[in-house]
């Protein structure tokens, strides 16, 4: 096993999504993927299997690779709708499929949360509607990273009225060309707002490696998930403002990483055990169509 907060800033922190690009895999293949990785060294960094909701229906033929000792935890993922009213509609219908397969095999499965984008039109009374919907179920909802911080604001506003928050914000990060990557400043700007409201986030697409670094396959520089997880900590816990979030997400020198069996630390900024677990329980994980390449460059790092 890791160390102590590396393992922290890391448990069921990656979601997988091998159905979608680059990797694209059938969702058989993506499936026995999964199943592989439940029964492997490390899966403690495994969350969940990121599945559309109109797959539901296959996957349930395929659950013979699973047992109630490692188990799919599905996160079920919705359509992405024009209006309010086609997002409403579909709403609807993913909170049917999700309760139809959430008691399909409870010994087999189970359903950690919906992921949906939301339509442009969003407000208060929106939220409400959605909330009314889903009930408890947990929901990251997504949304450009330039309308990030208002986003999160409205999200936040709904949570403060709600017993819990079960609605938080997801972030793309990412995609297979190099306008699909938003730059440093603006996932700053997306981390600080959730941090300031403790509004749950989690990240999609695009951080397959531990460090920010340049790749060719995609012509740009792609964020690290070490980067981006710890700056979102970290910012939480220091209250920083976007601007030296962005330095921490532009870092490229693995060094400045520190991981003990005490704290983890980003140059001279620390985060003790403790507190980093509770800020973890805002800072959700990251979905990745590879759970090899993380563990392939952790290991490379000589940190697993």
């Amino acid at each position: 096993m890791p160390n102590a907060s590396l393992e922290t800033l890391l448990a069921k922190s990656i979601d997988y999504a091998g159905m979608f690009p680059p990797c694209s895999l059938a969702l058989e293949a993506a499936l026995q993927n999964h199943a592989q990785y439940v029964r492997s060294p490390e899966a403690w960094m495994l969350n969940t299997f990121v599945l559309p909701i109109e797959q539901f229906d296959s996957a349930k033929q395929l659950l013979s690779q699973f047992d109630p000792a490692h188990q799919l935890r599905v996160a079920a993922l919705g359509p992405k709708t024009a209006n309010a009213d086609a997002f409403l509609e579909a709403l609807d219908e993913a909170d049917v499929a999700i309760r139809a397969l959430a008691r399909y095999d409870v010994d087999l499965l189970s359903i950690s949360h919906l992921e949906m984008f939301l339509p442009d039109d969003v407000d208060l009374t929106l939220l409400k509607e959605a909330r009314s919907i889903v009930g408890d179920l947990p929901v990251f909802w997504e949304a450009p990273p330039d309308s990030a911080e208002q986003t999160a604001a409205l999200l936040a506003e709904h949570n403060s009225d709600e017993d819990a928050a079960t609605f938080g914000y997801k972030l793309r990060t990412g995609g297979v060309t190099a306008d699909a990557f938003p730059s440093s400043a603006q996932i700053a700007s997306a981390l600080v707002t959730p941090a300031t409201h403790q509004l749950p986030i989690k990240f999609t697409a695009g951080l397959h490696h531990p460090i920010r670094q340049f790749r060719a396959e995609v012509k740009t520089k792609m964020h690290g998930f070490l980067n981006v997880l710890g700056a979102a900590v970290l910012a939480a816990e220091h209250r920083w403002d976007a601007r030296q979030a962005a330095i921490m997400l532009e870092d490229e020198d693995p060094d400045s990483f520190s991981f003990t069996q005490d704290f983890f630390a980003w140059r001279d900024w620390k985060i003790d055990i403790e507190r980093l677990q509770y800020r973890r329980k805002f800072v959700a994980s990251f979905g990745s169509c590879s759970f090899d390449e993380p563990r392939d460059d952790l290991r490379a790092l000589g940190l697993l």
